[in-house]
């Protein structure tokens, strides 16, 4: 995947920033008159780049946190057919590659879920639409078949609904008032 380098480097900067902050202790004026504790709060004074460096770090991930969960684009691809069965392999790994999955309405759909990611989120699929739950067992593929009917955007998520893919169906090419057209030829 292309963007893990950039998550690591990423890491590896909040990880510098981090050790550059906490690199000076944060000193509290000492005043000996003061024999009592108050209960009050005392004001520690940091230096300015470190705050300056904890405001850039904090607004950095807010940045990679917006760009991974709105602005990333969904990897889509169209299910090829085969003996009259639409199928795909779907690999499992940080997520799902692709992500966005092409059908035609009113041919069966088979997904081939390769699962390679051991991680507990990722171990089982959910089709809430078409009221499908499987386990995914790792290093192994797990069929998921389906006929999708009507044409619209079918959701599919891991078991703690955090990773997300969609089955876009779409009406079926050649189909007419309920009778098969004929392809003109252009």
């Amino acid at each position: 995947m292309q963007i893990r380098p950039f998550i690591l480097t990423s890491l590896a900067s909040l990880g510098l920033a981090i050790g550059l902050t906490t690199g000076t202790p944060a000193q509290m004026p000492h005043d000996d008159n003061m024999t009592e504790p108050t209960g009050q709060f005392q004001r520690i004074e940091q230096p300015l780049w470190s705050k300056v460096a904890v405001t850039g770090a904090g607004l950095g991930l807010i940045g990679l946190e917006l760009w991974w969960f709105l602005l990333s684009k969904p990897r889509s691809r169209r299910a090829s057919a085969t003996d009259g069965v639409q199928e795909i392999t779907v690999t499992v790994d940080g997520g799902y590659d692709p992500s966005e999955i092409v059908v035609q309405a009113g041919q069966p759909v088979r997904l081939n879920f390769y699962r390679k990611d051991p991680s507990s989120c990722l171990e089982a699929v959910r089709f809430p639409d078409f009221r499908i739950a499987r386990e995914l067992p790792v290093n192994q593929t797990t069929a998921i078949e389906f006929t999708p009917t009507q044409p619209g955007r079918y959701e599919f998520t891991c078991g703690m609904n955090m990773f997300r893919g969609t089955v876009d169906v779409r009406a079926e090419t050649g189909v007419l008032n309920g009778n098969r057209a004929t392809q003109a030829a252009a």
